[in-house]
């Protein structure tokens, strides 16, 4: 998470949306920046509503617009699969090294997933809050270049990001039932991504 006090602005950082790479570029720029443990770096729209929204409210009187970007919700649990077959991972619960894609979709879409299929929801950690607090800009990770212009317009700084944290290549081989069965348990990912504007 990171805060551009000046332009009235919060950046949530989405897991496995180049948030890694963006603090590198924008750390300098940033009024605040969360980026460690994982569980504070990665906070949901919830959990900045609950804790860091109302100091700004409070104590500065400010409210500011939320900020968010997207992966399309296939390519968004292809990014964790890959991921979780990283070597570290090799033998523990989470790792999905002697798992296919295919599976590890079918598993997510279980209502008592796996360890190795518990990676969260984006349409969950986007969610709007009861009060109102919402994410005002929402932008897709496969087409960022709208995401940076408006960035630096609202900003003012010009910056360059590069790759950081790249999960390796993988098989993400999806069978269209598969897929069908996802886009039937989840239908609120794919809703919400399809709301973004181009």
């Amino acid at each position: 998470m990171m805060v551009f006090y000046g332009a009235k602005l919060v950046l949530l950082s989405v897991p496995k949306t180049g948030s890694t790479a963006l603090q590198s570029a924008l750390r300098p720029h940033a009024d605040m920046v969360i980026s460690d443990p994982p569980e504070l770096k990665h906070s949901p729209l919830y959990r900045y509503n609950r804790w860091v929204r109302p100091m700004f409210e409070k104590v500065c009187g400010a409210e500011l617009e939320v900020v968010a970007i997207m992966r399309e919700p296939v390519d968004w649990l292809g990014s964790w699969y890959r991921f979780r077959q990283r070597p570290h991972l090799n033998g523990r619960p989470t790792s999905t090294r002697e798992i296919s894609f295919d599976r590890f979709v079918d598993d997510y879409c279980r209502g008592k997933r796996p360890a190795h299929a518990e990676v969260g929801s984006q349409a969950k950690f986007l969610e709007a809050q009861p009060n109102g607090c919402r994410v005002s800009h929402l932008f897709a990770y496969e087409t960022l270049a709208p995401f940076h212009a408006f960035l630096r317009d609202r900003t003012g700084v010009d910056y360059e990001t590069r790759s950081e944290n790249v999960s390796p290549a993988g098989d993400l081989t999806l069978r269209a039932a598969t897929r069908k069965k996802l886009e039937r348990k989840h239908p609120e990912e794919f809703a919400l991504y399809a709301s973004i504007n181009p």
